[in-house]
């Protein structure tokens, strides 16, 4: 009987905060009359087992720091923003040099306020926010940003540093609300803050990276007052997320999954009419999908109106792509129209980011295929990158008008540099071994059968004229039967880390073996305007994430290269030398404050713990009070979207084949973060000596936090001196862990 009861009890609390929700969502109550009424509601349910709580611990989460003082509130909010922009705007222009991968992103900023269009793995929002930031305070983009340690000097820098910098200090602030909000326990939010604003690891947000933008504040409450106002709010949160780093998609799953978690409660809501719940269902649609995406869409229209000048980024891309920027050799550009003999051609694959065809005099190492000259595709415009068009028989017209170039005619390569010729042979390939070696052979265009290519028009006839720059052309192999190919895999260092060029023995028609003709030069044939050639927005946009997406999954670790994986992160494994080696220079470390780093790990752990039991607990029908009935429902579901939002952030980064680094963990870190708040404090509706509670008072937590902050912020800040096995060091007996490399 007492387990049918404490059952029905159950069912019954369940059921009663289903139908307040329900209210709240159709917008009958607000949701602090709605918090209000369950409190007072609890209360009066309570009343007598609150008598037998220990008066001054009961009150000290549901008096003094009750989330109903909104005067208090409010001040520890304040104290939470001021301490926050103190940490982290701090000592802001040291040091007075380039430092790790400001060298990328400041140089990202410098392109903006210059308008050269450049290419980058990641959407563009963020780097535009730092140029934007940098033009604001004067920076002119001037500075070459070449490498780690080149002094600033008279530039003006602090006004990229510090942009990035204020919204890294958004992040304890925006999570103190949104625990706030999930728990209603100012003291778990209070925890947040501190954990945030004490960990030295999220301080990488005062220097120049696109990081910082990512990490912003992520609002995810789409019930809460006014309903609109934080619906939209979302949305425009999802396409900033994902319009600085691709990582944002984990944002988008997480609010789509709990969208649709929310859909589910509401259809099952009988008090509900089909019509509401449609409202619902379309508001979501509109708010969450179609807003995010135009102002996505929006984010690279100004990218590309901004990015209208050739710069370093154009070879990644179409040569339609190219001939819309002013300064590419193809932008309002006019030549020959037909491919001929005699002609001097680059070769671009077709392939997004499949490079031009590409020698130079370097020869294959010993024991890769034959020793000859190597042939690569390379992604840049270079002077290597030209060929001449010869007869099979060496025979070119020497006068008159050229002969053009025809389907299935049989033709030599030569490159314009070596003389060599375009050749293969029954060698394999350097990377992909199924495939045949291509090299640079013979002298002064004299060779050998193996230099023979026919040409092929994809879809064309016998016959049929070579047209530059719209024809899609193979080359085929004369005594081999393979076609020149583009593999897209990045060679090693004796190739230059440019892309490996194959001959395929598979002939299916890819756009791996597809190529055209771009630059054409001929004096004895007429020229044509190459205008037609501009693509669309939208072919331009489908195209620019084709080339991120697979430059992204190229970004393989190099030789001797620093590389994090991913279950270094959590246990705070190693850190990241942003500047400095030696005691004579200015040194900083990202490395996170350990103390911190290691209760957020064991927060994780205990949560899990946490939820286990009392779900036993309400599974085999254990007698509890309505506080703790509602204090495992608030950890619960608060804490599960936290939960799932780490799960989201970390574990995929196990499947992904590419370079990692130890800042891909920080939005992971966040949610941590805020999980540790909820799990190491009571919430508002459960006693004070409660069984989970992982440390008594939060002021404990926070002199400890404080503590080790003061002992490892050098790291963080900047150092000068003897280094850390060094006892007169600032870090002397502070290097906890060998991994660590201050």
């Amino acid at each position: 009987m007492a387990k049918k009861k404490c059952v029905a009890q159950y069912n019954e609390e369940c059921s009663m905060l289903r139908n307040r929700r329900g209210q709240m969502n159709t917008g009958e109550q607000s949701p602090v009359s709605t918090h209000h009424e369950s409190t007072q509601e609890d209360d009066r349910l309570s009343e007598g087992d609150s008598q037998s709580l220990n008066g001054t611990s009961a009150q000290h989460d549901q008096g003094i720091y009750s989330p109903n003082n909104e005067a208090q509130s409010t001040a520890f909010f304040l104290l939470v923003v001021l301490l926050s922009f103190s940490t982290r705007l701090y000592k802001i222009m040291e040091p007075p040099h380039v430092c790790w991968d400001e060298t990328h992103f400041g140089k990202m900023g410098s392109y903006y306020i210059n308008r050269t269009f450049f290419f980058d793995v990641h959407p563009p929002l963020g780097k535009m926010l730092i140029g934007l930031a940098g033009y604001m305070t004067g920076y002119d983009g001037t500075y070459p940003f070449l490498k780690p340690g080149d002094k600033y000097e008279h530039h003006n820098y602090w006004g990229m540093r510090g942009f990035c910098a204020s919204l890294g200090s958004c992040l304890p602030p925006f999570a103190y609300l949104t625990v706030l909000e999930l728990s209603q326990s100012p003291t778990a939010a209070l925890i947040t803050a501190a954990v945030l604003a004490f960990g030295e690891d999220l301080l990488l947000t005062n220097f120049v990276h696109s990081d910082a933008a990512m990490l912003s504040p992520m609002v995810f409450r789409p019930f809460s007052a006014p309903w609109w106002f934080w619906l939209v709010l979302t949305g425009v949160n999802l396409s900033g997320a994902l319009g600085v780093k691709f990582v944002g998609l984990f944002v988008i799953l997480l609010v789509g999954m709990n969208t649709a978690w929310d859909l589910w409660s509401l259809l099952g809501d009988l008090h509900l009419s089909l019509i509401d719940f449609g409202k619902h269902v379309l508001s979501r649609v509109f708010g969450l999908i179609l807003l995010p995406l135009f102002l996505y869409v929006t984010i690279f229209a100004v990218h590309f109106v901004v990015l209208n000048k050739s710069g370093p980024g154009d070879g990644f891309f179409s040569s339609a792509f190219q001939s819309r920027l002013i300064g590419n050799n193809l932008h309002n550009a006019s030549m020959p129209e037909y491919l001929a003999y005699g002609s001097i051609i680059t070769v671009k694959n077709l392939r997004i980011a499949g490079g031009y065809l590409h020698s130079h005099w370097h020869l294959y190492p010993e024991g890769v295929g034959a020793k000859q000259q190597q042939v690569t595709a390379y992604l840049h415009k270079d002077y290597n990158n030209m060929w001449l068009v010869h007869r099979s028989n060496d025979s070119d017209a020497q006068s008159g008008e050229p002969d053009l170039v025809r389907h299935g005619d049989i033709i030599q390569l030569e490159h314009k540099e070596t003389t060599r010729n375009l050749h293969s042979h029954l060698h394999e390939a350097p990377l992909t071994k199924k495939h045949f070696q291509v090299t640079g052979y013979g002298i002064n265009g004299t060779g050998d059968p193996n230099d023979l290519w026919q040409v092929e028009v994809c879809g064309g006839r016998k016959g049929d004229l070579v047209k530059v720059l719209r024809s899609k052309v193979r080359f085929l192999h004369r005594a081999t039967g393979c076609v020149l190919y583009s593999s897209g895999k990045t060679l090693p260092k004796w190739g230059w880390e440019q892309v490996e060029i194959t001959c395929s023995p598979y002939l299916k028609e890819t756009p791996n073996s597809q190529w055209n003709i771009e630059d054409h030069i001929n004096a004895k044939l007429p020229n044509i305007s190459l205008s037609v050639l501009k693509p669309h927005f939208l072919e331009i946009l489908l195209e620019s994430h084709i080339v991120m997406i697979r430059g992204n999954s190229g970004l393989k670790p190099k030789d001797n290269e620093m590389n994090s994986k991913p279950w270094h992160w959590p246990i705070n494994y190693q850190g990241l030398r942003f500047s400095g080696v030696n005691e004579t220079e200015y040194r900083v470390y990202l490395l996170g404050n350990p103390v911190i780093w290691w209760l957020n790990l064991v927060s994780l752990g205990l949560y899990v713990v946490i939820v286990a039991v009392a779900s036993l607990a309400l599974r085999r029908g254990v007698q509890l009070d309505k506080r703790r009935i509602e204090h495992c429902r608030v950890l619960m579901e608060g804490g599960g979207l936290l939960l799932l939002g780490w799960l989201l952030h970390y574990v995929p980064f196990y499947t992904m084949g590419r370079i990692l680094y130890y800042h891909h963990y920080f939005p992971a870190m966040l949610f941590s973060s805020m999980l540790t708040g909820k799990v190491g404090l009571p919430q508002t509706h459960a006693p004070h000596n409660a069984p989970f509670i992982l440390i008594a008072h939060y002021r404990l937590i926070q002199e400890i936090m404080l503590e080790y902050f003061y002992m490892f912020h050098p790291l963080s800040y900047g150092m000068r001196g003897p280094l850390a096995h060094d006892p007169d060091s600032t870090m002397a007996g502070l290097k906890w862990m060998d991994s660590w490399e201050f």
